[in-house]
């Protein structure tokens, strides 16, 4: 139990049903679907088509989707991928050819299909009830009538100024007088209304083909983009429900979307931390930091090496997430140093070599939804198809042009991905769906969490509030970014180790979850102070 003379948040209860988002107005949105008769699936679908709107740095019907569902009673976790795919023009040798020698974050180039749309309403017609009119209808009213910009989204969209800049129709839509809107800047966006209103009337193929497709591939061609309607038209399809991966892991089993998401690095991380014992100095411990830390830089060289898209290559999920790899790679880490190198990626010695949104819902019958929204980084591209108000993602600089390596750019190929909804499975039934968001940081987030929660006891609210780190591979050598709350002691401790922590400008990410207390018959939810969300139940 926290200490009550001390700011903070305590986890939220209640019996009929519980939603998780990272802005209040997206939270109650859920909690309405639900109260007139929705389920889990609608009310996360109706949360996420509001977040898109007010939380548009974050997310929108521009970028890609990732869903795990378990239907009440069903002990089935349900994985959906909603990521979109390169356009069939995007050759490396195409890119070459207009300049690029990297993967540029503001790119018509890193504009991949979005995919939110096709997943929303393969999880709509799938598993909900109500149908996808009736869920959009809130996120219309907030894009029409206008929403107040909230503390931390104003202040994350001062950060992006720059790259709105570069682009004047997203300048035009998104900036007032040329600088970030304010806290309480009441902000409207008429045109996004009406291609949400045209998808609520007659479902994707309004965002995928017609005038909407043809806004968005005027303006991609116009930025020197090889996209074409063709290749908008395919997106339609392009959701696709795939088998969920799972790792055994302290009495309970830790599910996630297989790749091209970097799920698979969460089973990784808790799997190779499960060969040590609890630290006695509890989680905000320098021993704890010092071992996350060196796990997660082992986990991070094989995403870089392996994920990418295993429709075109193998990707050795079994192996790299085997108990035995785990346990060789843990054995590796030692509590009195850190690692100077590492051994290449695949390997457990030297032999051969020396932005996004998360919300999660659960109602009065037990389905769990964990969702994530994402248009990668901040207003992703910063291309925005200015007529119909769609902020394109910038999911194809997850690519790399380096021929002969997994995730190089190819058509129809989908890149490397970091958004990945997490669910905890207990005995057959849905335990907790959670996520941490935070592009790169997810898999250390996510474990962090877990860890603080199964491994260290704290309730779900302090488990998402306890300080934060991430260990960054920079140009300049391995880095530590720590959050300001981590003692400067554990902080001096972790350099002596060999770590070079540095402080982050920005908190790490951001997280909610759902825990699902069957023998009292209690949600219990929480949700990250880090955003400007909350958790809510009736």
């Amino acid at each position: 139990m926290r200490d009550f003379h001390l700011p903070g948040r305590s986890p939220v209860f209640a019996t009929n049903g519980m939603a998780a988002t990272s802005m209040p107005a997206a939270t109650l949105t859920a909690l309405d679907i639900l109260r007139q008769g929705g389920n889990a699936m609608d009310a996360a679908i109706a949360a996420c088509a509001v977040l898109c709107v007010i939380e548009p740095h974050s997310t929108g019907i521009g970028g890609d989707c990732f869903c795990l569902y378990v239907p009440a009673g069903s002990g089935k976790v349900i994985a959906l991928n909603g990521s979109g795919r390169a356009p069939r023009g995007a050759t490396p040798e195409a890119l070459r050819a207009a300049g690029l020698t990297a993967m540029v974050n503001t790119s018509a180039h890193s504009v991949t299909i979005p995919g939110a749309i096709s997943a929303w309403e393969l999880l709509s017609r799938t598993h909900g009830r109500l149908g996808l009119d009736a869920l959009l209808q809130p996120a219309i009213r907030f894009a029409e009538e206008g929403f107040p910009v909230s503390p931390r989204v104003a202040h994350d969209w001062a950060g992006l100024v720059g790259k709105l800049s570069q682009h004047p129709a997203a300048a035009r839509r998104f900036l007032v007088n040329g600088e970030a809107p304010a806290p309480g800047h009441r902000f409207v966006q008429p045109e996004l209304a009406r291609t949400l209103r045209a998808i609520a009337r007659h479902g994707k193929r309004a965002f995928y083909e017609g005038e909407v497709a043809a806004d968005m591939v005027a303006t991609l061609r116009a930025a020197g983009g090889t996209h074409t309607e063709e290749d908008f038209a395919r997106g339609a399809d392009v959701a696709e429900f795939v088998e969920p991966i799972s790792i055994a892991w302290r009495g309970v089993e830790v599910f996630q979307c297989p790749p091209n998401g970097s799920g698979m690095h969460v089973l990784q991380i808790l799997g190779i931390l499960e060969n040590f014992a609890t630290p006695e100095a509890g989680a905000l411990s320098a021993e704890r930091y010092h071992r996350h830390i060196e796990a997660a830089r082992l986990v991070y060289r094989d995403r870089d090496a392996f994920l990418a898209d295993p429709s075109r290559v193998e990707v050795p999920v079994a192996r790299l997430t085997s108990r035995e790899y785990l346990k060789r790679l843990a054995g590796l880490i030692r509590d009195d140093a850190a690692m100077r190198e590492l051994p290449p990626a695949g390997e457990s010695d030297w032999a051969r070599h020396r932005d996004t949104v998360y919300l999660c819902v659960v109602d009065r019958d037990g389905n769990a939804c964990s969702f994530i929204n994402s248009l990668f980084e901040g207003f992703g591209s910063g291309i925005l198809a200015e007529r119909s108000g769609v902020m394109l993602q910038n999911r194809g600089f997850g690519f790399r042009l380096q021929e002969g390596h997994p995730n190089c750019v190819a058509p129809d190929k989908r890149p490397l991905h970091t958004i990945i909804p997490g669910m905890v499975m207990q005995d057959g039934e849905a335990l907790m769906p959670y996520g941490v968001m935070g592009g790169r940081f997810q898999p250390t987030g996510q474990t962090l969490f877990l860890a603080n929660h199964f491994e260290f006891g704290l309730d779900v609210q302090e488990a998402l509030d306890l300080p934060r780190l991430m260990p960054l591979n920079t140009p300049q050598g391995d880095v530590v970014q720590v959050e300001r709350g981590i003692p400067g002691e554990v902080v001096d401790r972790l350099n002596r180790l060999g770590h070079h922590c540095v402080l982050v400008e920005k908190p790490h990410g951001g997280g909610q979850a759902i825990r699902i207390d069957r023998a009292r018959g209690v949600l219990v939810g929480g949700s990250d102070p880090r955003k400007d969300g909350c958790a809510l139940g009736y």
